[in-house]
């Protein structure tokens, strides 16, 4: 099968979200000649926003090849939101597995029965303070690597000015009306990496073009210049922690050094 139908369910979840974001946003859709008619793909998106993933699957899905999000597999067991995700064909991830690529088999199978997976590659909402793609993860380098599949680089701006991440009230900002902007770009060209075993310096080489190309339709839609190196999210934790015990480090030494002196110079073991 070269392309799935899109289906009852995710038509009816088409019918109750389209609607307010017609009335509430303005639309900017760029770039649709990217998204391929037929057969399997994957697009790469940047993720400012709590919001975006609404924006985006309406830009996609008025393409007529609705994306297939990633969840976790927990999601899918019960409730209304495992009968929506089971029934909108969303693609389970088993974090639970110790083998970084079976986390990942549904998405394979997805592809392989000519859908669109959508891979979120930062893996969270952005901590770049200027909104720019973080570094991402390799999940979706290590199934188009697999897989061969396209893989869409796809930029969005907008839903974080109507709703920006980490504000400690997450409240819609709907006045002055946003425009919500969404580009696909060509295909990332992943050729190079087609005949080598995907170890983690080749999965990180391929991640570093997928964000590359993310970021750079990003500056033509901003109209600015990204900053040269990408925001590492685990690497500024590492300095965070490596100041905090820093810190601690001088504090200790300095509280030390205090009590010698309240002590009149001795070690705390008494005068002899």
């Amino acid at each position: 099968m070269s392309r799935r139908r899109i289906g009852f369910w995710y038509r009816l979840a088409a019918v109750i979200a389209k609607p307010p974001l017609v009335v509430l946003f303005k639309r900017d859709w760029r770039g649709t000649e990217h998204i391929p008619a037929e057969g399997g793909f994957i697009t790469a998106v940047n993720h400012n926003s709590y919001l975006d993933p609404l924006s985006y699957a309406h830009y996609q899905y008025n393409t007529g090849r609705v994306p297939r999000f990633l969840a976790k597999a927990g999601l899918f067991k019960s409730g209304f939101v495992g009968t929506m995700l089971r029934n909108t064909g969303q693609i389970p991830v088993y974090r639970e597995t110790t083998d970084a690529l079976d986390a990942f088999r549904s998405a394979v199978d997805a592809i392989e029965r000519g859908e669109c997976v959508a891979f979120y590659p930062e893996g969270t909402l952005t901590r770049d303070p200027e909104m720019w793609p973080m570094a991402g993860k390799t999940g979706a380098a290590r199934v188009a690597l697999l897989t061969k599949a396209p893989v869409i680089p796809v930029a969005q701006w907008g839903a974080n000015l109507a709703m920006p991440p980490y504000a400690k009230e997450n409240k819609l900002r709907l006045w002055p009306r946003k425009t919500l902007i969404v580009q696909a770009g060509p295909p990332v060209d992943l050729s190079r990496f087609h005949d080598l075993e995907p170890t983690p310096d080749v999965l990180r080489a391929a991640t570093e073009e997928i964000m590359a190309a993310i970021t750079r339709l990003l500056e033509e839609i901003r109209g600015e210049k990204a900053p040269d190196e990408p925001y590492d999210h685990r690497k500024a934790r590492l300095e965070q922690r490596r100041k905090a015990a820093q810190g601690k480090a001088g504090t200790g030494a300095a509280a030390a050094k205090d009590r010698t002196a309240a002590t009149g110079g001795t070690t705390g073991e008494g005068e002899k």
